[in-house]
């Protein structure tokens, strides 16, 4: 998504300024042409030449910079930009720009664009919670601008409050979505499930699989990129929640099959990545169980088949994690919960599959199309997946 995409980083005089340094590095890193743009009192805490050396670009400082390939800065960076992020941002660049106010490159840049503007604000607590500065905020925000909320925590000052500046990975996230809207799911709303559910035994134990989630979270961030309104529906795991989407907690494989069923009202897709419990105890101990004897005998019982049971006019995707016969047994899978599509992979394969951060995967189509994937990134995966989810949702239209 960020791929040959360029990004204004706007940076303004703010002790978090440093932060902006990682955030244009990742940026660099995922293949974007990062333009920076510093306001005066910015290059007091960090040097141009600092963010020169990262990604490769001059550094704008001034509307008139001599030598630059840029005549005009503020119009041909608005020109040029597929979105501009302003991180930090101070309470003063807030003010101006609520107040239309545009006396540096960095504000003039603003009011030339007419790419989609996200604000990452750094402050003192006292400032950040000022009125003022909310109805600022807010004014932005009615306008258009993406505001990334601050977060709680110790301030430069030593005080603990609100004004920190987001967390670098929930600031990329933002600058994916932005770049996604207008993607090709743009519209359309998309629940995917993830990880691996959890069937108590007692009040500390419980039935479970390998599930990392990794290829769920995959799923839900590459259908927010493309421009989808996406609902994760996730059971625990360990990975840090994704932004720009509604996600939804659960642990048992009832609880998900609730929260599928309310989630799929409206939607045009659910993809199915969890790796749902096929059986759960017929009767949960109250109190946990005692270390008393040699042996437990359990009970089990079937869990509900979410795909088969969920109703609604919506693509079904579903996933067939198999140790054999992996194309028979997903075909098999795809006929008998009337799917669209199925992704079928080898569990066998220690690069492929639960925990791994790649897939060896093959989609199966509901017209008995069988397209085999050479060893990906999940994510990569990901997007082939939703490549064919475009294709479907486009014949069904």
């Amino acid at each position: 998504m960020l791929a040959n995409k360029t990004v204004v980083l706007g940076i303004t005089g703010s002790i978090a300024a440093y932060k902006a340094a990682d955030i244009a590095s990742k940026l660099n890193q995922a293949g974007a042409r990062v333009e920076v743009v510093m306001t005066e009192s910015a290059t007091k805490f960090i040097t141009p030449l600092t963010l020169r050396s990262i990604t490769g670009r001059p550094v704008v400082t001034d509307m008139f910079e001599p030598g630059s390939e840029f005549s005009i800065e503020h119009v041909a960076l608005a020109e040029a930009a597929d979105t501009v992020v302003i991180a930090p941002a101070t309470a003063c660049i807030i003010a101006k720009m609520a107040a239309g106010i545009s006396d540096d490159v960095l504000t003039c840049t603003v009011l030339a664009t007419k790419a989609p503007i996200i604000l990452a604000p750094a402050m003192n607590a006292n400032m950040f919670e000022n009125p003022i500065t909310q109805d600022n905020l807010n004014k932005l925000k009615a306008r258009g601008f993406i505001i990334v909320g601050s977060t709680h925590g110790r301030l430069a000052s030593g005080k603990i409050g609100l004004g920190r500046l987001a967390e670098i990975d929930k600031i990329i996230g933002i600058i994916q979505q932005a770049l996604g809207m207008g993607g090709d799911l743009a519209g359309k709303r998309i629940v995917v499930t993830a990880g691996g559910t959890q069937e108590p035994i007692d009040p500390v134990r419980h039935i479970g699989n390998r599930s990392s989630g990794k290829m769920g979270y995959a799923m839900a961030e590459a259908a927010r990129d493309r421009g989808a309104s996406v609902t994760l529906i996730t059971a625990p795991d360990s990975l840090p929640e994704p932004v720009g989407m509604e996600v939804v907690h659960i642990q048992t494989a009832t609880q998900m099959k609730e929260a599928v069923a309310k989630a799929v009202v409206q939607a045009d897709g659910l993809i199915m990545a969890a790796a749902v419990a096929d059986y759960q105890p017929k009767e949960v101990a109250e109190t946990k169980i005692k270390k008393e004897t040699s042996r437990l005998t359990l009970e089990l019982v079937r869990t509900a088949d979410i795909l088969s049971e969920v109703k609604g006019d919506f693509l079904k995707v579903g996933f067939a994690a198999e140790s054999q016969d992996i194309v028979a047994s997903a075909r098999q899978k795809l006929e008998n919960k009337q799917l669209d599509l199925i992704v079928a992979n080898d569990i066998t394969d220690a690069d492929s599959g639960f925990g791994a951060d790649t897939n060896k995967v093959t989609l199966i189509d509901r017209d008995g199309k069988v397209d085999s994937l050479p060893l990906l990134t999940k994510r990569e995966v990901a997007d082939k997946i939703l490549d064919k989810v475009v294709e479907l949702l486009g014949g069904r239209e």
